[in-house]
């Protein structure tokens, strides 16, 4: 006690220096912010399309961790954020190193749709040419997946598949600008291989088998020690997920995507350098009416 009494008198001794008070400012500051990083709340930016329309390219995310970390498991519906599920393969053996890994910094982080729960049986049909999933039984409706067609198109050179709704331009499109040409020639070279040009929503991945089921029962924590997910994207015809990698382990989760703050139609990691590197046309690609909106 005498030590701690001594420590706290040193602590809030007068006439501190200026860097002395910026230093202890900040010991005291770092693990705060460490605190809340890692059991509180993060910042995503989705990389790539396996949620339009729901989550597009280019915009940034708030998800809360706390309520995974210290009230209760994911449920039916919710949009998590997870360890890339192949990471499982990259973990250290330390436990501390492999505690870092999981929840401060480690692999890649991906957002998905949790659409089965441990302990049920989730299953995949055709009906009417259309996928469609079980859950123990009962066909389960869901209104979010994206109903536009996907298109190719070159960006910077490379090949990507975006949303498309044949109501608006290329130029006027509500989720990414698309510029005819390079969706031409993208066109023109999966044409080229015989591969289609677009893919219509509402159609089956078919898989080498020549179907797009599904039929596995998740495993539960209470059975066998295993907390086990079925996640998927809200672009079917977009997205890897646990129609491709298999169930996800609870223990890849670490947040549920709760509020969106920004959305640029880009692809830069930093929103800043695409602002320096297109300080005009930057601002021509914002869409104003996706900032700040809670997401479910």
């Amino acid at each position: 006690m005498e030590k701690i009494h001594q420590f706290i008198t040193w602590w809030n001794r007068p006439n501190k220096s200026t860097f002395a008070e910026y230093v202890q400012s900040f010991i005291v500051i770092i693990p705060i912010a460490f605190a809340i990083r890692t059991w509180g709340y993060g910042l995503y930016k989705v990389p790539t399309g396996s949620m339009e329309r729901t989550l597009l390219v280019g915009e940034s995310f708030v998800s809360d961790k706390f309520t995974y970390t210290f009230i209760r498991t994911p449920h039916r519906g919710e949009i998590i954020a997870f360890n890339e599920p192949h990471s499982r393969y990259q973990y250290s053996t330390n436990k501390l190193v492999n505690w870092w890994q999981h929840h401060v910094w480690g692999p890649e982080n991906w957002t998905k749709r949790v659409i089965g729960l441990p302990g049920e049986r989730i299953e995949g049909r055709i009906e009417d040419g259309k996928p469609v999933v079980y859950i123990n039984g009962e066909k389960y409706n869901e209104p979010y997946i994206n109903p536009c067609t996907l298109i190719p198109t070159f960006l910077d050179g490379r090949l990507r598949w975006k949303s498309y709704d044949s109501n608006y331009s290329y130029q006027e499109q509500p989720y990414y600008r698309l510029d005819r040409l390079d969706v031409r020639r993208a066109q023109s070279l999966y044409a080229q291989h015989g591969e289609a040009i677009e893919k219509v929503s509402g159609t089956p991945i078919v898989g080498a088998d020549g179907s797009d089921i599904y039929d596995i029962q998740l495993k539960s924590k209470e059975k066998d020690g295993v907390d086990e997910y079925w996640v998927m994207g809200d672009n079917r015809l977009g997205s890897g997920d646990s129609r491709m990698f298999g169930p996800l382990n609870g223990d890849f989760i670490h947040g549920r995507i709760v509020f969106r703050l920004f959305s640029v139609d880009s692809e830069a990691s930093w929103m800043i350098f695409d602002l320096l590197a297109h300080p005009i046309d930057f601002w021509t690609r914002v869409r104003w009416t996706r900032w700040f909106q809670s997401v479910s």
